[in-house]
């Protein structure tokens, strides 16, 4: 279900349950972010992670307006799945500009590289339409990707039980991560709705 203006708490509100909402988040995290290989994760993202970045938005930009929170909602929104889907922010970590000049023109489509292995069945990634109209180059890549993973009603059946992992097939960066068991659970929950 995506978030409304009602879900936003105002400044003063969010001032008092800030600290207890920051702690759950930070531990929903601790199985929603995958690395993969040295430098790229992913974390896959919910309306309790949707609802925090927006609310720690509104407060770092003082955003007071209803429009301005709408404005936040209508960027974000699209990145908390439906069900039958998972959502994920792809960051390439890179973390001085020797790196980002050397890395970011070799990993052009990295997005599009990216997938979940359910066994051995392949889903690929989408990325974020709107997002990629803004961000893809051709000779350079954001730092910063929003990617989309659909599964069907056996894929999701399989989920559970089977090996899964995310993957990074890139001709420049190839590498996987096995999904956790409390991973596979957090992620179940998004799936099923």
């Amino acid at each position: 279900m995506k978030l409304t203006i009602d879900d936003i708490a105002d400044q003063r509100a969010y001032e008092r349950e800030r600290e207890s909402f920051r702690a759950h988040i930070i531990e929903l995290k601790k199985h929603r972010r995958i690395g993969v290989g040295p430098f790229v994760s992913l974390v896959f993202e919910n309306r309790d992670t949707i609802r925090f970045q927006i609310q720690e938005m509104a407060r770092a930009e003082r955003i007071l307006t209803d429009e301005g929170i709408q404005a936040e909602l209508d960027i974000y929104n699209p990145l908390i799945p439906d069900e039958g889907s998972l959502s994920a922010t792809l960051f390439i970590e890179l973390t001085s500009k020797d790196e980002l000049m050397e890395w970011l023109p070799k990993l052009v489509g990295i997005e599009r590289a990216v997938q979940l292995r359910i066994d051995d069945e392949v889903v690929a990634a989408t990325p974020d339409a709107e997002h990629e109209r803004q961000l893809t180059r051709e000779t350079i890549t954001a730092s910063v990707h929003y990617v989309h993973f659909d599964l069907g009603p056996e894929q999701i059946q399989r989920f559970a039980d089977a090996r899964v992992r995310i993957e990074v097939a890139h001709e420049n960066y190839a590498y996987e991560t096995e999904l956790s068991k409390p991973a596979k659970e957090s992620l179940l929950s998004d799936l099923c709705g």
